[in-house]
Order: structure tokens, then sequence, then C-alpha cells
């Protein structure tokens, strides 16, 4: 057992404890292992100093497969070392390999609190309030601080998307290295910047209506409806509309429909309507 207050052994007692209600409070770093795995044995101490180095922003939990099966195969372990890093309950992120320290300090790096991210919930409470200009401002500031930290981008990227900046927006995020771009977040925002652009160019709600109540074979006036629909939150609404002109014209803007549909369910995540609509659209292709 290690003497470090940032270091714990975990087992089936201690690991809802230790990992899922610990996390929290502090992202917390399972490290996967076992005594024959020569790999493990390297990783380990480099582990263990960085929870050191890094003073507690993240606790370092070690699990013993061969003691801890059950929870190695709860979590589907299936090579070893696996690293998995968990935030406020849940499974955010993994490696799997002793890594070179560079590699696995930006691996933290993209999870643990840095003092640029207070800045950015500050920002983000001026945003809620109403005052883009604040919100600006203060992320500026942590751009300046902090330049390297992703959080701060996307955020920025997020509050010209509030203020309809939708291309500089756009121009943010593609400035995010390559693996925060995969992430849900900034799909669900990218998602979103397509309907905002889509809509800047569209005439209103209502004119489309009568658009489509007069000529219904009108795709244009139903795919920009549809973008209308989601700024609306009308997202069953929006789903639908897309769904009906992939019916009705699938070339439509090479593929208009199907290509918005994807970005939508990426928008929305894990919500019910994404299981309900995703076979329909599947349906339509064949």
């Amino acid at each position: 057992m290690s003497d470090s207050p940032y270091i714990v052994e975990v087992n089936a007692d201690n690991f809802q404890q230790v990992v899922l209600e610990g996390s929290h409070r502090v992202p917390v770093l399972v490290d996967f292992w076992a005594s024959w795995c020569q790999p493990c044995q390297m990783l380990m101490p480099l582990l263990a100093r960085l929870a050191d180095d890094y003073q507690g922003k993240f606790l370092l939990a070690k699990v013993n497969t061969e003691e801890n099966q059950e929870i190695a195969a709860r979590f589907g372990i299936r090579s070893i070392p696996t690293v998995k890093l968990f935030k406020e309950g849940e499974e955010v992120d993994e490696f799997m390999g002793a890594l070179p320290e560079g590699e696995i300090r930006r691996f933290l790096d993209r999870h643990v609190p840095r003092a640029s991210d207070a800045l950015v919930a500050q920002a983000r409470e001026r945003l809620l309030e109403g005052d883009a200009e604040a919100a600006m401002q203060l992320l500026e500031r942590a751009r300046s601080e902090d330049p390297a930290n992703p959080r701060v981008t996307l955020a920025i990227a997020q509050a010209q998307a509030a203020t309809g900046e939708v291309q500089a927006a756009e121009a943010t995020l593609a400035a995010l290295p390559l693996e925060e771009q995969e992430k849900p977040e900034v799909q669900r925002l990218r998602g979103h910047l397509h309907f905002e652009s889509v809509v800047a160019q569209a005439p209103p709600a209502q004119a489309l209506e009568a658009r489509l109540a007069e000529h219904p074979e009108d795709s244009e006036a139903r795919y920009q409806l549809a973008a209308h629909r989601v700024l609306a939150q009308d997202y069953e609404g929006a789903i639908r509309l897309l769904l009906e002109l992939m019916q009705r014209d699938r070339g439509y803007g090479d593929d208009a429909a199907r290509k918005a549909l994807i970005r939508l369910f990426d928008l929305l995540g894990d919500d019910p309507l994404v299981a309900r609509y995703r076979g329909r659209m599947f349906a339509l292709l064949h």
C-alpha cells in the first residue's frame, strides 16, 4: 500500500465509494494491473509519481485484476495495463499500455481541474445571465493565461454561438486538437451551429410552413423548416420533417436530410428520440 494520500488500493468493498462517488469530487484514474504483467510494473511507478506531482488534482485508484476479477469483467478489461478515468460517477476516457510520461500528462490535462477552469465557470454564469460581453472578457483572460486548455476554446465557441457568431464559432472549434474534436460536447455544438447557419439564410418558419402547404414537394422549404424546429427545440418535429424529406427527395442537397439527421442525433446524445427514430432513418437507406 502506498503512503501517498493520492493513491488508493481498490477492491469490491470500496470501489463504489472511492471511484464512483469519489469522482464527483475529483477525477479518479483507475489503473487495472496484475503482478505478472511487465508493462504494468513499468507503468505503476510513473502513475504514482504523477499522482504526487499533480498534488490531488486527481486520485489514482489501483485495481489488481487477479484479485478483483469481477471489477475487471464489469468494465470489460481484456488487456492490461488498462487505465480508465472517471468523472461525476462515469467513465469518460481511457488508455491502454505503458504510455510515455508526456502522453499520460496530456491525457490527464484534458480532465484535471486547471486555474483557467474557474474563469470558464464564471463566463458560463455570465452567459446564462445574458451578459455575453462580460463572458467573452473572462474567456479571453482565460485563454491568455492558459492557451492550451481545450475547455477554454470550447467555451469560447459556445459563447460565440450564443451570440450568433456562427462562422467564428466554427473556426474556433476547428482550432481544437483532433482528439478534442471527437468529443460529444464538440459534436453537439457543431450540429447546433449547422442548423444555426441554415436558419440564418432561411425565411421565417411561418413563411416556410405556408410554402409547404402550397407546394408539398418544396424540399428546400422542408429542410429549412426542420432547422427552425431544431433551434426551437422541437426535435421530434425536425426529425419527422427530415425523414419525410429523405423519403420524398433523397438526392436533395447531396443527401442533406440524412446528414442533418446524423447531426441532430449527435446533438441529442442519449435522448430517447434517437433510439426511436434512428431505425426509421436506416430503413429509408435501403
